[in-house]
């Protein structure tokens, strides 16, 4: 299991760790729906990017204290509409898609690492929401704002008529959309990567 080594444990790590966490915090702001794919309470966002980073410069759990952190910062700031469920779920996937491409990277710091790891933290992660939404999310969304599984459906069959339950649900919108973030927010991690670890290293 790869940690933070206790030597790393300094001040200079913190404030890294916490500037992190808050560029990611301010991120989750820039958020908008994809309504060509899925209903548009499924919004996209960036705000993974500065914990990818972390993991890959400082290690993988870095990037699991920065999502814990940005969540935190966000129930703080904004509060919640989900009875904080909605932010324990954010935390549980961005951690385990940060973990995964942080712990992949950290075996052998190279290109084609970098790219396999953030290619098995997008399947971790689509696999993780899929069932989080399916068993927990979901539902409890469509109880908080006095809703039926259905009404839910009936926003996702708006969009893709082959969504008629649950299941449909799954694969036609949330494995897609998920798989779309992980593409995208990998691409960016490539990109910038490189040009910002000079600083982390530092």
């Amino acid at each position: 299991m790869y940690t933070l080594k206790r030597e790393t444990w300094n001040t200079r790590v913190m404030v890294k760790i916490a500037v992190l966490s808050v560029i990611a915090f301010i991120l989750m702001f820039f958020e908008f729906a994809l309504v060509w794919l899925a209903p548009p309470f499924m919004k996209l966002d960036i705000s993974d990017l500065p914990a990818l980073i972390g993991a890959f410069a400082i290690g993988p759990m870095a990037g699991v204290i920065i999502e814990l952190m940005k969540n935190l910062l966000n129930l703080l700031v904004e509060g919640s509409t989900t009875g904080g469920v909605g932010e324990l779920a954010n935390f549980v996937v961005g951690a385990a898609f940060v973990y995964t491409a942080g712990a992949v990277y950290f075996k052998d710091k190279a290109f084609k690492s970098a790219v396999i790891g953030l290619g098995l933290g997008t399947l971790v992660m689509t696999l993780v929401i899929s069932i989080a939404n399916y068993y927990v999310m979901f539902p409890f969304y469509a109880k908080l704002f006095g809703m039926k599984i259905e009404d839910l459906v009936a926003m996702g069959t708006q969009i893709n008529s082959k969504i008629t339950d649950m299941k449909a649900m799954v694969i036609y919108a949330i494995v897609p959309f998920n798989i779309l973030k992980g593409i995208v927010l990998s691409v960016l991690t490539i990109l910038i990567y490189k040009r910002v670890s000079p600083i982390l290293h530092k």
